[in-house]
């Protein structure tokens, strides 16, 4: 699945009749990116999250959908909510805020012990945690990835000293803490 791209998002719903642009803010933690505009008149909080769309900027929204640079009509936000909370939104009578966490690397994650991993090294690690002698196309299979992607992963927890492995192929994973 492909990640939601929140910043197109701020271009393609901002009320331009405000004659404010977008604005995008990058703190040590987080970005916020600010539309101007609240919800559409009438609308709530919960049919905004439901993904019932309707579209500010109609020809901007074509022309991205044109570019394919947007998804099926509707389905932004809740693609957004798949990969973060909706405490990320915020809504001001005049404007939408949306609070996303930083990460190194641009990848969606978490933290662990003060380290940052991804999803999916959160995943295996949780996966590694659960069954130590876990082998990779186990790892594969459940993660749902192919088995290269699963060293990658290895790899980088690895290097971030959060496992090691003891003995070799009928060996186990040791998690540090």
């Amino acid at each position: 699945m492909k990640k939601p791209k929140p910043l197109k998002y701020a271009f393609v719903h901002n009320d331009y009749t405000k004659e404010i642009p977008p604005k995008f803010e990058i703190f040590d933690d987080r970005i916020e990116i600010t539309s101007a505009g609240s919800l559409p008149d009438g609308f709530s909080e919960k049919e905004f999250f439901e993904g019932i769309s309707a579209p500010r900027n109609k020809e901007l929204m074509r022309i991205y959908r044109d570019l394919e640079l947007v998804e099926p009509l509707g389905s932004g936000v809740p693609r957004i909510l798949k990969s973060y909370d909706k405490s990320c939104f915020r809504f001001f009578p005049n404007f939408i805020r949306m609070t996303f966490p930083k990460f190194m690397g641009g990848q969606i994650g978490g933290q662990v012990n003060k380290i940052f991993l991804t999803k999916r090294q959160q995943q295996v690690l949780e996966l590694i945690k659960e069954n130590p002698a876990i082998s990779r196309s186990q790892l594969a299979s459940k993660v749902g990835i192919n088995e290269s992607a699963v060293q990658k992963h290895i790899d980088t927890l690895r290097v971030k000293k959060m496992i090691e492995r003891e003995g070799g192929k009928r060996g186990y994973w040791n998690v540090k803490s």
